[in-house]
């Protein structure tokens, strides 16, 4: 491992002399592309060089207590040489994690679509819940959301909602939430106090730009027409919406949120663009079936990950059989535990493959 580690520190060096090379500042993309691998060398070689410097301090109160007379210090050598080990040990695993491959994705920002399923009513009801509960966890982060499409209905719930999230390293974070929400509670439509249970399923995807997914023209069918909502509003009164079929693919994305008909389209191609990544690496994933085990974060999109339960004020993530009794908390947009929770079983999932 170590071997390795010195390898990254070596070639963490290289690129700090070509980034002050004044041939490689001047070709832009170059240079963008190695300002981003030093950016993601960087934790690693300081925690490697954090990890030198106890090994130094070890050295030198080992050579103390060989050296030294003294009784009294010969115990403070002592105590320093094992807390450098204890250091040292610790350092070890935070190394070993810092060299998980990373997923591509993490970086990136996301587009988030919420979908009613089984229940009807209750299910659009509760994926506004989740609307609210990803959008408080993104003002928690200080992070932009956006609103890209909804289809809401009478009572206040939605059949469906996309909205973005636009912020460095979202994706890490949310890639744990793509799979079926299940709910059981008494629905406010329920007039027997019986508890029913519902289904909401959410996907996560990661923003792409043009670059990173190229479409035919030719390949689109753009469709324009009025937007749904109240009456009498102006979405309805001009052929602002847009919808868009990817013929090779069959994707269909709608945008209706914006006055703008070009602006719906802008955003209803970025949908697009992430659809079609998000359909090819999981075409990548399912080649690599032995693996996709070991990835906590990428389950089947028809998976039931988590369940809802109101009457016991408790979220339970079926994935890692972990439940948190504090609905009310979680549901106004406070998921770190639980993200934390994730991130650590696909990392000791990923640490025992290696």
């Amino acid at each position: 491992m170590l071997e390795k580690i010195k390898a990254i520190d070596d070639r963490y060096e290289e690129i700090n002399n070509k980034l002050s090379d004044p041939q490689v500042i001047a070709n832009q993309e170059e240079y963008r592309k190695l300002m981003k691998e030093h950016s993601e060398l960087e934790q690693i070689v300081a925690k490697y060089r954090e990890y030198k410097k106890v090994q130094e301090d070890l050295k030198s109160a080992k050579e103390l207590l060989d050296d030294e007379s003294d009784e009294e210090l010969k115990e403070l050598a002592k105590a320093e040489i094992s807390e450098a080990h204890e250091i040292l040990t610790k350092i070890e695993q935070e190394l070993k994690v810092l060299l998980i491959p990373r997923d591509p994705n993490d970086d990136r920002s996301v587009i988030v679509e919420i979908r009613g399923g089984a229940g009807g009513e209750e299910a659009a009801l509760f994926a506004a819940v989740l609307f609210r509960m990803y959008t408080r966890y993104a003002e928690r982060k200080h992070w932009k959301t956006e609103l890209l499409d909804s289809n809401p209905t009478e009572l206040g719930g939605f059949k469906e909602v996309v909205f973005s999230i636009n912020a460095r390293g979202a994706y890490s974070k949310l890639k744990y939430e793509s799979g079926v929400h299940r709910v059981q509670r008494v629905p406010t439509t329920e007039a027997s106090g019986r508890i029913h249970t519902s289904t909401v399923t959410v996907a996560v995807l990661p923003e792409v730009e043009e670059v990173d997914v190229q479409i035919n023209p030719e390949d689109l069918q753009i469709d324009t027409y009025r937007s749904g909502g109240a009456g009498g509003q102006h979405v309805n009164k001009t052929e602002s919406a847009i919808r868009i079929t990817h013929l090779p693919t069959g994707i269909v994305v709608t945008c209706q949120d914006e006055r703008s008909q070009h602006k719906n389209r802008e955003k209803a191609m970025n949908i697009l663009r992430s659809k079609i990544y998000d359909m090819e690496l999981a075409k990548k994933e399912s080649e690599l079936a032995a693996e996709r085990k070991s990835q906590v974060g990428t389950g089947k999109r028809s998976e039931r990950i988590r369940t809802y339960n109101y009457p016991q004020g408790r979220i339970t993530d079926h994935r890692i059989n972990l439940s948190i009794h504090r609905l009310e908390e979680f549901l106004d947009g406070d998921l770190d535990e639980l993200i934390e929770a994730l991130t650590l079983a696909e990392q000791t999932e990923k640490l025992s493959a290696m």
